[in-house]
């Protein structure tokens, strides 16, 4: 890898804020975690990233490392724009408070009452949920990313949701995922008469003085540091990956700022939604944000819970929770294609730490969360989260290989299609996720998705094919086809998501 650029450390200590005593410890901190960050970026082989500390108000840390772009090597600076992901979502949650405190709405206000139209495949949720139920992720609904992974307005988004089955009864139990997200940016659109983006532009960002934070990665193009996203194949090559157009995922996770801008986003978070000695959020509804709404069981919950033993884990409004060493600790991720981003915050010690980088799914983030946490708020420097964390990851990705390998050991040799190749063509329907088409690409069966995804389909056995993405950093799946008893294909199942032929 080309030699990285490393920024300046911008150091606020305030003569009249620290003491001489103070100063030097805080120096001593900085310079321990600078030269963490330094020495564990090589093991994570991490391109870029950009970090921030906050306590007690002030920004005590913040610094940029390595470079946005491997192929175009420039800087990564504390004013590179990156991709906060899913770290939008306790923006979106602020905005919902605003209109809660506006008396706009309630936070048990059932949801057909703000969206009349709103459905979803259970008749009885779709009565029952309420706004509350959209922001902490037990509604009942599974994952269905590939509703925005395909483009799909926000509008249209939350029409197809009718059509997805439960995967548990409404509060029930936990799974994370994007749409009712997306379905709280609709409220917010709905109730206040803007869309989702201009009122948390107008109502967020421009109080706090983020200047160079945008809903959209496409806004801040003309900024003069931007990263390129990068994805890490096997365990050595590092890639430059093309941006994709989710559609309309917006509230969920498009929110692209710079540390300079997110530490006063911190800043707010930590002074109790105070911003220029004026509030913002009402403390009853800021505290709502942080108070635990959901239950996470193991499965849903971080691999670190392996490292950090928390005796509980939940969810708050965009916030994962657990106790750490006697502390409440609210975190988040960011993740998408070829950036991260991670944000920690400690209330009772007011600390906070965020991260951003831009290699696809670099775990750096929680081992530089965790390291800073012992540091700042614990006066911790034993632990090398790095290498354990990163033993940790190595282990899953390791067992993840395993299965692939068992898998492939069963491949049934010598078998063919059951029919000629042709015999697969056609156009084929899926009532959440819509249309796809299979055509010829020479002598292989090409499935194109809306948004310009597609699969590359490989023979694997009988009517099973291995399927590979386009956009290869997404990897590999399987399509499996049916025939009806006349003997056509009638149906292939691709990710438990069934796309039936059409006549």
């Amino acid at each position: 890898m080309r030699k990285l650029f490393i920024s300046f450390i911008v150091l606020f200590v305030w003569v009249n804020a620290f003491s001489q005593t103070d100063s030097k410890e805080i120096q001593n901190k900085v310079d321990l975690f600078d030269k963490y960050i330094q020495s564990s970026m090589p093991l994570w082989k991490t391109t870029g990233l950009s970090v921030a500390v906050v306590r007690d108000g002030n920004v005590i840390f913040k610094k940029g490392y390595g470079v946005t772009n491997i192929d175009k090597p420039q800087p990564f600076t504390t004013s590179t724009i990156s991709f906060c992901a899913s770290t939008t979502k306790a923006m979106t949650a602020a905005c919902i408070g605003l209109l809660v405190d506006e008396r706009k709405i309630k936070w048990d206000d059932k949801l057909k009452e703000v969206l009349p139209g709103f459905r979803l495949y259970d008749p009885y949720v779709s009565d029952e949920i309420t706004i509350r139920d959209l922001l902490r992720h037990n509604a009942g609904l599974g994952n269905g990313d590939r509703l925005w992974l395909f483009g799909y307005s926000s509008e249209e988004i939350v029409r197809r949701m009718r059509y997805m089955k439960p995967a548990y009864s409404i509060r029930s139990s936990f799974i994370y995922q994007n749409l009712m997200y997306v379905v709280a940016g609709e409220v917010i659109k709905k109730v206040s008469g803007m869309p989702w983006n201009e009122f948390i532009t107008k109502r967020i960002f421009q109080p706090l003085g983020m200047n160079h934070t945008y809903t959209k990665f496409t806004d801040a193009k003309n900024e003069q540091s931007v990263v390129t996203p990068h994805f890490l194949y096997g365990d050595s090559v590092i890639k430059t990956i093309e941006e994709i157009n989710f559609g309309g995922y917006d509230p969920a996770g498009s929110v692209v700022s710079c540390i300079d801008d997110i530490t006063k986003w911190m800043q707010f978070l930590q002074d109790s939604a105070i911003v220029n000695g004026k509030r913002l959020i009402r403390a009853e509804t800021f505290a709502e944000f942080f108070k635990p709404q959901s239950i996470v069981t193991r499965d849903e919950f971080y691999p670190t819970q392996e490292k950090t033993h928390p005796h509980w884990t939940t969810y708050g409004f965009g916030w994962f929770q657990q106790d750490y060493r006697g502390r409440m600790f609210q975190f988040h991720t960011g993740s998408l294609d070829g950036a991260v981003a991670i944000f920690g915050f400690m209330p009772e010690e007011k600390f906070s730490i965020y991260v951003f980088s831009n290699l696809d799914h670099t775990e750096i983030r929680h081992a530089l969360m965790w390291k800073a946490t012992d540091l700042w708020c614990f006066n911790d420097n034993s632990r090398d989260w790095s290498k354990e964390l990163f033993s940790l990851y190595k282990e899953r990705r390791d067992s993840a290989r395993i299965k692939e390998k068992e898998r492939e050991a069963k491949r049934v040799m010598g078998t063919k299609p059951s029919l000629p190749l042709t015999g697969y063509l056609g156009k084929f329907t899926n009532e959440i996720y819509g249309d796809a088409e299979i055509v010829l690409n020479g002598n292989d069966l090409t499935i194109r998705f809306p948004n310009k995804i597609s699969l590359l389909l490989k023979h694997w056995n009988y009517d099973v094919f291995r399927a590979y993405y386009n956009y290869d950093w997404y990897g590999k799946t399987w399509i499996t086809f049916s025939q009806s008893s006349e003997g056509k294909i009638s149906q292939f199942e691709y990710d438990g998501a069934v796309y039936r032929k059409k006549e």
